[in-house]
């Protein structure tokens, strides 16, 4: 389990970035999204950007007959919206679309020319009529994580949201562990590299296949059971049908050894200084 803020959550939660964007796949995706939900994920990981709403409109219809205390819901606001009125707007329509009162955790996509003294304040006071229960950031360095902390209530930031797989260590030099002294959670997207270049170059990476070989597992299991595996990062890989959900589910099962540890790290090394932080 992970623990986001005072909840303890499954470690994979089921992204939804282009789900909800194809009426062929509609049926489908929504037997992934309920499937994951009555197979014990919790966390459901969406954003106003998402087909301008089509993700969070598919949401809305999977979970219609869902016990909503049973699920986590994440989604993200535009930083063009990081103002008001347009971000009370934004949140509404986002309730709206997903056919709940409340968020579980709402971020801010990325960093917004919009003071954030003035973004805090507004999410503050959502999370006290109790329209959100907590409020976090996505696509924050270092720096800008740093700058928040100074801010008045800018420690009641509940996650960060960032890219991050084999492929893409860059927050483990400064972010990863200056989070991790905060207490404050990691949220992995595209931990199976979906959406990047270096994807299908990891795919085939020969150490990776050995690995999963070993654990008769897929090279996306091992990719994501590497991302859990010090037990303080959700992941949230996008998948759209019920095998895969099912495949990301028995990833949480993957123990990998020292040895297969650093296999991983020869074939992608860990920082060894500071990088700019990746976004897709």
């Amino acid at each position: 389990m992970v623990q986001l803020g005072k909840e303890d959550l499954f470690p994979i939660g089921m992204g939804t970035w282009h789900m909800g964007d194809s009426p062929s796949k509609r049926n489908q995706e929504i037997e992934a999204l309920r499937y994951g939900l009555e197979n014990g994920i919790e966390v459901i990981d969406t954003a106003e950007m998402y087909g301008e709403g089509n993700s969070e409109a598919l949401i809305g219809e999977a979970i219609q007959d869902v016990k909503r205390e049973g699920m986590y819901l994440i989604s993200k606001f535009y930083p063009f919206h990081a103002q008001e009125p347009e971000l009370e707007r934004a949140l509404e329509h986002s309730l709206q679309l997903l056919g709940t009162d409340y968020l579980d955790l709402y971020l801010l996509h990325w960093k917004s020319s919009t003071p954030l003294e003035e973004t805090i304040q507004s999410l503050e006071r959502y999370v006290k009529d109790g329209r959100i229960r907590s409020w976090g950031v996505s696509n924050f360095d270092i720096k800008d994580m740093k700058e928040m902390w100074k801010i008045v209530g800018g420690k009641n930031c509940a996650a960060n949201q960032v890219l991050y797989n084999v492929a893409s260590r860059g927050i483990e030099y400064d972010l990863l562990p200056w989070q991790r002294k905060k207490s404050l959670p990691v949220i992995a997207y595209s931990p199976i590299a979906q959406g990047d270049t270096r994807g299908d170059n990891i795919i085939d990476n020969n150490v990776l296949q050995e690995i999963a070989n070993q654990h008769h597992a897929t090279v996306f299991q091992i990719m994501l059971a590497w991302t859990i595996r010090h037990g303080d990062v959700l992941s949230i890989p996008q998948s759209s049908d019920k095998k895969h959900i099912q495949e990301n589910i028995d990833a949480t099962s993957i123990q990998l050894s020292e040895e297969e540890m650093q296999l991983i790290d020869a074939e992608f090394p860990a920082p060894i200084r500071k990088m700019p932080l990746d976004i897709i």
